[in-house]
């Protein structure tokens, strides 16, 4: 696997919105450098649902996005659904919480489902798309820094499966909703995000 884009944004405020959002992602030429916050550059304006230690770095696999592509039917260049990674040969469906990703001196690990929003949604243009991502089971990956440093277009990536029991992070999106007592467990044991952990301990 290999990064394709390396992605960043600026904060802005959508047409017909109150609120400013660093959802409009552009990808960048040249080296970029990770630290424990995520890409340096990078502006998160929502706090309360996005970025912080364990949301750092939003992913999405080049297959995902060519899955979406045809499901929507419209281009989408790299960073359109906000993310800031964009990994050749990676299905996002086959990412379970706590597996890492090595590029170069950085290592990610995958700490939740990126939920589709209303901003996502007004940014894409499309009102059904929250109702889409939810039916279809394909949301981004969160992760976060194990360890920092600069990553760059054409960097190979690395992946190492998490060693305990696997729980995808499409089923995390479950989390958000009803679970059974056994899954909720299983889902505690995980390197879950701390904003996920929260809600399941409730």
């Amino acid at each position: 696997m290999k990064i394709i884009a390396v992605c960043i944004g600026a904060s802005q405020k959508l047409p017909g919105k109150s609120y400013r959002t660093g959802i409009d992602k552009r990808a960048i030429g040249g080296p970029a450098m990770i630290d424990r916050l995520g890409l340096v550059g990078d502006k998160v304006c929502n706090k309360k649902h996005h970025g912080g230690p364990d949301q750092a770095i939003l992913i999405e696999g080049e297959r995902t996005l060519d899955w979406w592509r045809t499901e929507l039917g419209r281009d989408l260049p790299p960073g359109s659904f906000g993310e800031n990674l964009v990994i050749a040969g990676l299905e996002n469906g086959d990412v379970a919480v706590g597996d890492r990703f090595a590029v170069g001196d950085v290592v990610l690990e995958a700490t939740a489902p990126r939920m589709p929003c209303a901003t996502l949604a007004a940014w894409m243009g499309d009102p059904h798309l929250v109702k889409r991502f939810a039916q279809v089971g394909r949301p981004g990956i969160y992760a976060r820094v194990i360890a920092g440093g600069f990553v760059e277009a054409g960097m190979d990536v690395a992946m190492t499966p998490y060693v305990g029991e696997r729980i995808p992070i499409p089923r995390m999106m479950a989390a958000y909703g009803r679970v059974s007592e056994d899954e909720r467990s299983r889902m505690l044991a995980a390197p879950i995000a701390e904003r996920l952990r929260k809600r399941l301990e409730i």
